[in-house]
């Protein structure tokens, strides 16, 4: 049973600072989801993960805990822990865990202490720390050794449940739509992601790199909520500014010019981080691991995400448009104005005889 716990902490982290403060106990996450994986899908900017001893943090009772740091600024916290059972105990902990918030106060604990240590290659660090939680529960022996098929057939049920958080049957048609969301490569392993937690059943190798990637698209949905809690912050914040302007801006033909410079400046930034984090991890070569990602991403609805950020960023975009055009008359308005006050002392001196 693995326990993500992602915090974003910071607007970047630098990590070669990270690798100077923790020394030889940091090493760069190398993407394995298959044996035969190009070398060349990788991270672009490869995250740098350690054991959390290695942050002098204290263990966790039964679960041990590694740390992942991402160079968009997002700090990751996998909990795992052994588990042999029955299908029935595998329910109940699981149950357990993703109902009762157990580990939450341990997580939000261990992510100060990581931030306090890492302090040093945080760049423009949160004051509060937006997270995600996704449960993984892996499977990688039972008895009999059965393909996917034969496991689904056997313990369908149990699965869809798991995922569900469910202590109750669930109903044929939600079972279906639970497991309709699936994927193998092999016949002899499965993935069933949800929105908040998946099921893996695999060769250790293969569950490690199934978890890589659920990982990483839980950072980039991270990622895209604090996007869309700034851009709304930012929105409500250049509405109120550009409705109520300082008393002399209007005189001076400067009511939309600090909005429009502010808009410019929080739509070039926006951008920035969301390039930074689409372009995060290429996996053009490797059609299994593109598959589970676009899969795991789906299900976290993703999509909805990225849209409500870009449908924002165009909202952005046409107010700072407007605000640059009433800019503009403004300007050309006090051009006007200045012009005809020249004109106009002009006339009062020739009047006065003192101008032919």
């Amino acid at each position: 049973i693995t326990a993500f716990f992602l915090y974003d902490v910071a607007e970047a982290v630098s990590l070669d600072r990270v690798r100077t403060l923790v020394g030889d106990a940091a090493q760069a996450s190398r993407l394995a989801v298959r044996p035969a994986i190009p070398n060349y899908v990788q991270y672009q900017q490869p995250p740098v993960q350690l054991e959390a001893e290695a942050l002098a943090q204290p263990p966790i009772d039964g679960w041990t805990t590694r740390v992942k740091v991402f160079d968009y600024g997002v700090v990751s916290l996998a909990m795992t822990r052994p588990f042999a059972g029955t299908w029935g105990e595998l329910l109940a902990s699981s149950q357990h865990l993703m109902g009762t918030g157990a580990l939450d106060a341990a997580g939000a604990a261990a992510c100060q202490a990581v931030v306090a240590r890492l302090g040093p290659a945080l760049e423009d660090p949160r004051r509060d720390h937006l997270s995600e939680d996704y449960f993984v529960v892996g499977v990688t022996a039972h008895e009999g050794a059965p393909t996917a098929e034969a496991l689904l057939a056997a313990h369908g049920d149990d699965i869809a449940r798991l995922l569900r958080g469910e202590t109750e049957p669930l109903s044929p048609q939600e079972r279906d739509e639970v497991l309709r969301h699936r994927l193998s490569y092999l016949a002899t392993d499965l993935v069933v992601p949800s929105w908040n937690g998946a099921f893996v059943f695999d060769t250790e190798a293969g569950m490690a790199g199934a978890l890589e990637l659920l990982e990483f698209a839980n950072s980039q949905l991270l990622q895209y909520r604090y996007y869309d809690q700034r851009l709304d912050r930012d929105l409500t914040r250049i509405y109120a500014r550009l409705q109520a302007p300082r008393w002399y801006e209007p005189w001076v033909g400067r009511r939309y010019t600090a909005a429009a410079r502010e808009l410019h400046s929080v739509f070039i930034d926006v951008n920035d981080l969301t390039d930074r984090t689409e372009n995060a991890l290429k996996l053009v070569g490797d059609v299994y691991a593109a598959r589970l990602l676009g899969l795991a991403a789906a299900r976290l609805g993703l999509a909805a995400w990225k849209d409500a950020v870009r449908d924002k960023l165009k909202t952005l975009d046409d107010i700072y448009r407007f605000a640059v055009d009433q800019t503009t008359m403004d300007r050309g308005e006090i051009m006007e104005g200045s012009i005809v006050l020249i004109l106009v002392f002009e006339l009062i001196l020739i009047l006065m005889g003192l101008m032919d």
